[in-house]
């Protein structure tokens, strides 16, 4: 079973994709070779022989190239979607809304602040974040919209704090992972009813809606416990960055944004119909459009300035847009390779009686899937196959069964370099060019929270 384990196309593509990129290998060229290499190890499967070793590796690398393309469509659609947030985003600078947020801070961190109200501020500050966070998985879901919108104006005020951003980016994944593995609406509504529940009872184990929160109650404390290590013990130090991040706006302008309460208030109006058309049209292109649109009428930009605004938002969101076409490239040479499946036919084969290694094993091995995928949401239809049937085989309850699926879908989502919510977060962090997507958004993540979401998944499938 190790060696199966250790040679599985999945998990070596998973494996290097990982060391490439801690060697700061751009995350694009290194989903690239772990495409290749995935494919080719593949191709390699059961040859025994000189020849038959040549052609699978041509085999293999056909495989991957083949299926990396089939994939790009999906990827291009998402970043599609990110170049008009993108747009957007700019736009909202041009209004002064964001430019006003930071102007107001700066004045309170330029009044006489004693120790003791600054600790305050910036506790409030990090509460703040926080909330918005979580408000965009359910209240307002508009998912890592909001993180290119709010986070670049406050890079100066995270300055003037000493904040540390890698503390930034764990509060923004964990605000981006933890709604929706607990709470049913908005996104959490989609994980928890129409991908959990809906696959669980699909192959064979009847469940409620009610019964997902309380199964991923536990797990949830996890990533609290993770937040709560981030901002108390491993980044409550102060940290310097070069005083380039001050006062950044969207647009990197060099003159201040003329701050006017018309602009302001066609900036809340396109605010709420940008809001409105996600909500109602379920689009993030169209209500990136309406939002512009509204700047348009209300002439904050003119119809040539649009050409500018689009640039701009290009240049703002268009990486994470670019990363996500290769990460759909790469998971689909991981489902084509069929190591996905291997995977968790090995989890059926290798546990016999023994609960507490089924369950950590059941776990792992979501976390490596979800590692490569990049997203939760495509992991659970992936794993519920084998795990459903495996859990009602060992007699572990509905509620146990419910945490153990759920569990092994969300962990990685956090930690993956390829991950939506470890992107979002450096596209703002980064507007100045003094945050590593690596070093300091995906490995804080990924110590944070998946190492206590593995923990308190285990506890949860052992004790429901």
């Amino acid at each position: 079973m190790f060696w199966d384990f250790v040679l599985n196309p999945v998990v070596l593509a998973v494996v290097l994709l990982l060391i490439l990129s801690a060697l700061r290998l751009n995350v694009v060229f290194a989903l690239i070779i772990s495409s290749l290499a995935g494919g080719i190890v593949a191709g390699l499967a059961g040859v025994d022989s000189i020849s038959g070793f040549f052609s699978g590796i041509s085999g293999g690398t056909h495989l991957a190239l083949e299926a990396f393309s089939k994939g790009l469509a999906h990827g291009a659609q998402l970043a599609f979607n990110y170049a008009m947030l993108g747009a957007f985003s700019i736009a909202i600078s041009r209004s002064g809304v964001t430019e006003l947020l930071a102007r107001e801070l700066f004045k309170r961190l330029d009044k006489e602040l004693t120790p003791e109200k600054l600790r305050v501020f910036k506790y409030v500050l990090i509460l703040i974040l926080t909330l918005a966070a979580i408000s965009s998985q359910n209240l307002i879901p508009v998912h890592i919209a909001f993180i290119p919108v709010l986070i670049p104006p406050l890079l100066g005020v995270f300055k003037k704090l000493r904040l540390d951003r890698r503390m930034v980016a764990c509060i923004l994944t964990f605000g981006l992972i933890t709604p929706y593995m607990v709470m049913p609406f908005g996104f959490g509504r989609i994980y928890l009813h129409e991908i959990l529940l809906g696959n669980i009872n699909k192959f064979g184990l009847a469940v409620t809606a009610d019964m997902a929160p309380k199964a991923m109650f536990i797990p949830a404390l996890g990533m609290v416990a993770g937040l709560l290590i981030a901002v108390f013990i491993s980044y409550r130090k102060p940290r310097d960055y070069n005083a380039s991040g001050e006062g950044l706006s969207l647009a990197q302008a060099a003159d201040a944004v003329e701050i006017k309460p018309w602009k302001v208030g066609a900036g809340f109006v396109a605010i709420a119909v940008g809001l409105a058309g996600q909500i109602f049209c379920n689009s993030l292109i169209v209500a990136s459009l309406a939002g512009i649109l509204v700047f348009v009428i209300a002439r904050v930009i003119t119809l040539r300035g649009t050409q500018d605004v689009f640039t701009q938002g290009v240049y703002l969101m268009g990486g994470i847009g670019i990363v996500m076409i290769a990460a759909s490239g790469f998971a689909e040479v991981m489902k084509a390779t069929g190591g996905v499946e291997t995977l968790v036919n090995l989890t059926a084969d290798g546990i016999g009686d023994r609960r507490g290694l089924a369950v950590f094993i059941m776990l792992f091995i979501g976390l490596v899937i979800t590692m490569g995928i990049g997203s939760s949401f495509s992991t659970v239809p992936l794993i519920a196959a084998i795990y459903v049937p495996l859990c009602i085989k060992m007699g572990f309850s509905p509620l146990a069964t419910l945490s153990i699926v759920g569990v092994a879908g969300a962990l990685g989502d956090a930690g993956s370099p390829v991950s939506e919510s470890v992107l979002g977060p450096t596209a703002g962090l980064n507007a100045d060019g003094q945050h590593d997507h690596i070093y300091d958004s995906t490995i804080p993540t990924f110590i944070h929270f998946n190492i206590p979401l593995l923990i308190a998944g285990w506890i949860a499938g052992m004790i429901l």
